[in-house]
């Protein structure tokens, strides 16, 4: 147990010094970046739901408004 914890640990360091960013982009923003696009793709999600679940209010702009 350990050793299994000192690898992470080790691996964890290896991992955290060589640095896994773009070169046009700081991790910060390509942080922004991400968690803009799931952001994105949530509110995408949840208008699906929305429009599968027939959650959205009816337009008034429909035949049936006609007075």
């Amino acid at each position: 147990m350990k050793v299994f914890a000192l690898f992470v640990v080790l691996a964890g360091m290896i991992v955290g010094s060589t640095g896994c960013s773009t070169p046009a982009y700081s991790p910060s923003e390509r942080h922004a970046q991400i968690f803009r696009n799931w952001d994105y793709e949530f509110k995408q999600a949840t208008d699906d739901f929305d429009h599968i679940m027939l959650l959205r209010p009816a337009s008034h702009l429909t035949v049936w408004n006609v007075q």
